[in-house]
């Protein structure tokens, strides 16, 4: 990019009249012969799958910080911003956080579309499984499937950094699974990120409020 005279970037949303940029994670599981375990013979989806997708629903919106890991990644996730703005899952449907791509039995998967692509991905990948694992080990139902525009269902999901991180510190299941080492770093790196966000007046505010207000 330095070569051409651009520069790259992984900001989730760097432009605001454009889309932003995203980290799409696609997850299936299958047993030690190859087979897949989220769809059975008849080609539907299994139960296993669908506790997965609601252990997704459940506690994606309770870890966020791992997918939106900076203030800016909030401005991503808006509906009708080219990004799912909600935990819904449907068939085949880009409104729905998250989305079962279609194809057969064996390419039976579902894809987090919620993460930026500022986030680690190691982090993303393990948050991503550490739901679906918890909504299999506690049998969680999903949701009824979406259909038409998800963007018109009311969001679950934290809308601001500070509402996230009170949300991740409060999540005792994956707090235990990921450790409370690595969960108090994390969680203290993304606190004092945001206090030093909150202590900067944006151009914004003095251009709507310096002589308004």
């Amino acid at each position: 990019a330095q070569q051409s005279g651009m520069h790259a970037t992984f900001m989730a949303k760097p432009i605001a009249a454009q889309a932003g940029s995203s980290l799409h994670l696609h997850m299936s599981v299958i047993d030690e012969a190859g087979r897949t375990l989220f769809a059975g013979s008849d080609d539907a989806d299994s139960a296993m799958f669908g506790h997965f997708i609601g252990g997704l629903q459940k506690y994606v919106p309770e870890i966020m910080p791992l997918f939106a890991p900076n203030v800016n990644s909030f401005r991503r996730i808006r509906p009708n911003h080219s990004a799912p703005a909600n935990i819904e899952w449907s068939h085949d449907n880009r409104s729905c956080g998250l989305r079962v791509p279609a194809g057969g039995r064996a390419a039976r998967r579902v894809g987090n579309r919620l993460p930026g692509a500022d986030s680690n991905p190691y982090l993303a990948i393990a948050g991503s499984l550490l739901a679906g694992y918890l909504g299999v080990e506690q049998k969680l139902a999903r949701s009824a499937e979406a259909s038409g525009n998800a963007y018109k269902i009311k969001s679950t999901l934290p809308k601001t950094m500070e509402e996230a991180l009170d949300r991740f510190e409060a999540c005792e299941p994956v707090r235990e699974l990921l450790g409370e080492d690595f969960f108090q770093t994390y969680l203290r790196v993304k606190s004092v990120e945001l206090d030093l966000f909150q202590g900067v007046v944006t151009s914004w505010e003095r251009d709507h409020l310096l002589l308004k207000v």
